[in-house]
């Protein structure tokens, strides 16, 4: 019990360093990191959905059907994880944007995102999203290589995002945070 609790703090704190990541960085210079929060700027500019609302209800049909295949531990953090992410996004949205220089907004998003993500993967946990997609493909082929999978993934959400905004710009910025 102590040890799930100490990866729930884990969880909790990635979640945290990557929301701040998406809403102070990300979101703000409509820049993608991949994953459903791509698709949930996608949605937050088109329709005005607030991305964590988006990206957790984009997730609850996978954690329905992941439940009982990738082991209760892994999916009781993951929940965390994916609703943590989700409600600290949509509160931080809610203060802007700490630089509007695409650069630093994809270098510093980019390292929040890596750190939060390795704090979570070290925990054993995710976020949901892409990463619990792969999870769950991956107990059906188990040869499946999760980096390649991963790596379409976001390179499908990332031409998404071009495609929507218009910009070629947002796409190579979105690649240098994906890459850090």
């Amino acid at each position: 019990m102590k040890k799930f609790f100490v990866e729930s703090i884990g969880t909790v704190l990635g979640s945290l360093l990557m929301s701040i990541a998406i809403s102070f960085f990300l979101l703000p210079n409509e820049l993608s990191s991949g994953g459903f929060s791509g698709i949930a700027t996608i949605f937050y500019y088109l329709l005005k959905i607030p991305v964590g609302i988006t990206m957790l209800c984009l997730n609850i049909p996978f954690f329905l059907f992941s439940g009982y295949k990738i082991g209760k531990s892994f999916f009781a953090k993951s929940v965390i994880g994916t609703v943590s992410l989700s409600l600290f996004t949509d509160m931080f949205d809610e203060y802007g944007a700490l630089t509007t220089d695409r650069i630093l907004a994809c270098v510093y998003g980019g390292v929040l995102m890596g750190i939060g993500t390795a704090i979570i993967l070290k925990a054993g946990a995710s976020t949901g999203g892409t990463d619990l997609l792969t999870q769950i493909i991956k107990t059906f082929r188990p040869t499946i290589r999760i980096s390649i999978l991963l790596a379409i993934l976001d390179t499908t959400i990332v031409a998404l995002n071009v495609l929507f905004f218009k910009e070629l710009e947002i796409g190579l910025y979105s690649a240098i945070t994906i890459f850090i």
